[in-house]
């Protein structure tokens, strides 16, 4: 009997497989494979903090306080990534003018690519003008592409440009921004639009006007005195001003000319650099 039960179980096994041919029937699923882990960033990038603790950080796309008005995707922690070679200069750049009563102040250092996309979805909600009184009054939000305010690449994005300004010692601290708020335009005196421990440029930080050209002749005196002195310290340190933004600045050469990476902005991308 025993042989015949094996028997009778062999050819059952048999059938239910043919069972299963003949109506398409599938077997239970095989569990998911795990996610693909996030992409590191290369050797060269490090976090400017472990080059140079002096240099104030102040990352606004961790925050709604930035022309999208929310925290940017793939800012995961307020921190400053650049190439190695890009953060060394930074700091003798910081050097020379801590000597002279200032410390550099960082708003945006390496962006991901993932980051420049959420610019382009935003730039192509005409809808969504949250932020609009104070980061772009005086323009259509239309023509944010066209007048080269916004692009689907940036060289933020290799690792090697900043965005910064300085700030005269003792730096006095500047308060969180507070979600709706009252918004005042970036081109306002210094007095009156949002407080920045900076020292006075002109104009705020991502600034989509005009006045915010390095060299607009409208920037005299004092302003026109405090762009000279950042671009003047960054440019004998290799860095490279665009000239549509006072603060916007790239070494040169760089390590990653061509590149554009995605890896988060955050303390495990550069763990171990």
């Amino acid at each position: 009997m025993t042989g015949l039960a094996t028997a009778l179980r062999t050819l059952a096994v048999t059938a239910a497989a043919g069972l299963l041919a003949v109506t398409g029937a599938v077997a239970a699923p095989a569990p998911p494979a795990s996610a693909a882990p996030e992409p590191k960033a290369p050797r060269e990038f490090v976090a400017l903090s472990s080059v140079d603790r002096t240099i104030l950080q102040e990352m606004r796309y961790t925050t709604g306080h930035n022309f999208v008005g929310e925290p940017v995707e793939g800012y995961r922690q307020p921190l400053c990534i650049l190439t190695r070679p890009a953060a060394e200069a930074l700091h003798r750049a910081q050097l020379r003018l801590l000597a002279r009563g200032y410390t550099l102040k960082v708003y945006d250092c390496y962006r991901p690519q993932r980051a420049v996309d959420h610019f382009v979805r935003w730039a192509k909600d005409l809808e969504d003008e949250r932020m609009k009184k104070e980061f772009y009054p005086l323009v259509d939000k239309s023509r944010l592409f066209a007048d080269g305010y916004i692009a689907e690449k940036s060289g933020h994005s290799r690792g090697s440009t900043v965005d910064l300004t300085i700030v005269r010692l003792p730096a006095a601290p500047t308060r969180a921004y507070v979600p709706g708020e009252e918004l005042v335009e970036c081109s306002a005196p210094q007095e009156e639009r949002f407080p920045d421990n900076s020292v006075d440029m002109g104009t705020g930080f991502d600034c989509f006007d005009t006045l915010s050209h390095t060299d607009d002749p409208r920037i005299r005196g004092e302003q026109r005195a405090n762009r000279d002195l950042l671009r003047g310290a960054l440019a004998e340190q290799g860095f490279v001003n665009l000239p549509e933004e006072w603060w916007h600045f790239t070494f040169k050469p760089e390590p990653f000319p061509s590149a554009f990476f995605d890896f988060p902005v955050a303390r495990r991308s550069v763990a171990g650099h």
